[in-house]
């Protein structure tokens, strides 16, 4: 399988472009900075790119089977979420080129809630995150709205961080996982694991879906 992946220097980019690589596939890694290319893994094929670009998405993704983006905003620039995943949209329209979009977990209801979106449960999002979450609302809704791209969108669970690759997790869809202990998360590197078997296995198609625990 032959995958782009955008934000490939990052946390979430990084691991997925390693644990692809880790499958056999090939993996065009992007990133803006041609600085940031000795931090991508081994044996990527190192691209410069703007996931906020709609003509180079076309031209990164043309050939590929796979999109996978896992872009984040530099501080008070949140919105830039939304108009990249329109342009991420915009580049693939027409396509066969399926969009595996990493998002946030805002949108996610809570459980044993009346509907509660996580975004406003202050039990998982502070004051200083709500912004972020509130723009990966909006990033999901730009996905809603397109009919031409096929898409999946993974919100993580409330903890993402770094840790162990266990190979395994719990799906869900609109809901927050939270396991006996009321606890949602899930590692870097198991999220990763996830993302490549939802480009390999195509399990969601114009849906949300999360992982957790």
């Amino acid at each position: 399988m032959r995958i782009t992946v955008f934000g490939a220097a990052g946390s979430v980019g990084g691991r997925t472009v390693a644990e692809a690589l880790a499958r056999g596939h090939e993996v065009t890694a992007v990133v803006r900075d041609p600085a940031r290319f000795p931090l991508l893994p081994a044996g990527a094929h190192a691209r410069t790119g703007d996931a906020s670009d709609p003509g180079r998405v076309a031209e990164l993704a043309a050939g590929q089977d796979v999109v996978i983006s896992a872009t984040r905003p530099r501080p008070g620039h949140e919105g830039d979420l939304v108009a990249t995943a329109q342009a991420l949209l915009t580049g693939l329209a027409g396509t066969d080129v399926r969009l595996l979009l990493v998002g946030g977990a805002g949108s996610l209801v809570v459980p044993g809630t009346d509907g509660r979106q996580v975004a406003d449960d202050p039990r998982y999002v502070p004051p200083a995150w709500r912004d972020i979450a509130l723009a990966c609302s909006a990033q999901l809704a730009a996905c809603r709205a397109e009919q031409q791209v096929d898409w999946a969108y993974v919100s993580p669970p409330a903890l993402l961080e770094p840790g162990e690759r266990t190979g395994s997790y719990r799906l869900g869809g609109d809901e927050l996982l939270v396991d006996e202990a009321g606890r949602s998360a899930i590692s870097v590197e198991d999220l990763a694991v996830a993302l490549v078997d939802e480009a390999e296995q195509a399990r969601h198609r114009r849906a949300r879906f999360t992982v957790a625990y």
